[in-house]
């Protein structure tokens, strides 16, 4: 049992060999839970940091939660090094806004790291209203002999300071400190849904409901609105943003997604205000299949470049779609991520989980891409031999050394004996937020308030 040190949080951790189809690879699982959660403990946002090392997640509670890669152990050089949580804090508390009467929930909606450029650690967290700029960084040293001050920190006479001394370092046990660099705050009206680090490293955008904003790290009291969607009459108000990120190597260049299924790159260098698009994405409709949750289900949850900057990625409530940047008028791939739920969109409606917004994540070489469903299944598909394989995050399935069995749904008709029937599908139990591995095959898979590690084994 580990106890995090700043909040009532019990994780867990169980170390088992799990194995499925070759093609993709062969992981092994731990979990990092906790035993009995409540709604803040529910995990919002996963993320790796650009070497992999560190892997941050925040929760509805408004903790951050850091997780280091332990090194591989020379008494057993083939055993990968696990995670094991390294730093938590809480990023942002409850607040209430006098001015509109609105509560402004804890919640973390989103974690992006910075490049690292010294010991330090720095990563951007946000809530529905603000940014902030937290440094992680180790102290294993403590100085000690001022002048001015005694050794618990309190103020001497300075009628008693007769000699001057020579401060020293002495060692301590390591501490791991998180601290608050920047708050940027007062700049969204709407909630924001992303935020994304540009290429130069200097600035970054966050991006709400109508409108994306350029920030520069230094700058915390001003931003500059470059996207701006709000008709001057709110009832002709026809879509919203739903997510936005930078270009991986051009900084001038970014895309935004829409709830109407459709995807705008835009160019910096054009005009200040990116308004009109360089290029916009949209697959036409087929008539045959419209229906009334037909704009419902093509609003586009998460949206992401490929790390070769060729490609976006985007994921709607049925499918994961592959963009060439040179061919806007449909993508180059179509995934169902799980089809047999169109014929319970009705339902899926009345409970309100057609409105779930699902994440997508790329491999490290761009060949898989991985995103989840419900019954804490998440799918990944090889784009190379168009393979695509179901797994199941939960506790039952991760005994240690047991296999980790891909899983088929049963639509109709006579159900196999390990399958499971569409109707007997949990649909509270549902993975929305992945992460991979910059380099590796290790993903990070969050279940509600659990959170899946796994990672190649090693023969």
């Amino acid at each position: 049992m580990v106890l995090l040190p700043f909040f009532n949080y019990r994780f867990r951790k169980m170390k088992c060999f799990s194995r499925y189809l070759s093609y993709i690879f062969r992981p092994a699982t731990s979990i990092l839970s906790c035993s009995c959660h409540t709604e803040a403990d529910i995990i919002s946002t996963v993320e790796f940091n650009h070497t992999g090392e560190l892997l941050a997640t925040g929760d509805k509670g408004g903790r951050v939660v850091i997780f280091q890669r332990e090194q591989e152990s020379k008494n057993q050089p083939h055993r990968r090094g696990e995670y094991n949580v390294y730093s938590t804090f809480q990023s942002h508390e409850p607040e209430f806004d006098y001015l509109k009467s609105l509560e402004i929930e804890e919640k973390i909606n989103k974690i992006r790291w910075l490049p690292q450029q010294n010991a330090a650690y720095f990563l951007l967290s946000t809530n529905d209203k603000t940014v902030k700029l937290w440094k992680v960084s180790e102290r294993d040293k403590r100085p000690e002999g001022y002048n001015l001050k005694d050794e618990d920190g309190r103020l001497r006479d300075p009628s008693m300071i007769t000699t001057l001394r020579v401060p020293v370092l002495r060692p301590m046990d390591l501490m791991v400190e998180a601290t608050p660099r920047r708050v940027f705050a007062n700049a969204h009206t709407y909630h924001i849904n992303s935020i994304s680090v540009n290429s130069d490293y200097e600035t970054y955008m966050s991006a709400d409901d109508l409108r994306i904003n350029l920030w520069n790290f230094e700058i915390t009291n001003q931003s500059f609105n470059i996207v701006d969607i709000k008709p001057a009459n709110m009832e002709e108000l026809t879509e919203v943003i739903t997510a936005a990120e930078f270009h991986p190597h051009h900084c001038n260049t970014f895309v935004y997604s829409s709830s109407k299924g459709t995807i705008r790159l835009c160019d910096m260098r054009t005009s200040a205000l990116c308004d009109r698009h360089a290029k916009f994405f949209e697959e036409p409709e087929d008539p045959s299949n419209r229906s009334f949750f037909s704009e419902i289900i093509s609003s586009i949850s998460d949206v992401k470049f490929s790390h070769s900057g060729r490609y976006i990625m985007t994921r709607d409530y049925l499918t994961v779609k592959v963009w060439d940047l040179n061919m806007e008028n449909r993508p180059i791939e179509t995934y169902q991520v799980h089809d047999y739920l169109r014929s319970k969109l009705c339902s899926l409606y009345e409970n309100d989980c057609i409105f779930d917004k699902f994440e997508c994540v790329w491999n490290g070489t761009d060949s898989v891409i991985m995103t989840g469903s419900y019954n804490n299944f998440f799918r990944m598909f090889d784009r190379n031999t168009k393979r695509d394989v179901t797994l199941e995050a939960s506790r039952e399935n991760s005994k240690p050394r047991a296999i980790l069995k891909p899983r088929k749904v049963c639509v109709g008709g006579k159900r196999r004996k390990d399958e499971i029937s569409v109707d007997s599908l949990d649909f509270s139990k549902k993975i929305l937020h992945t992460a991979w591995h910059p380099s590796e095959n290790i993903i990070a898979v969050a279940a509600t308030n659990n959170l899946y590690i796994f990672q190649d084994k090693v023969n």
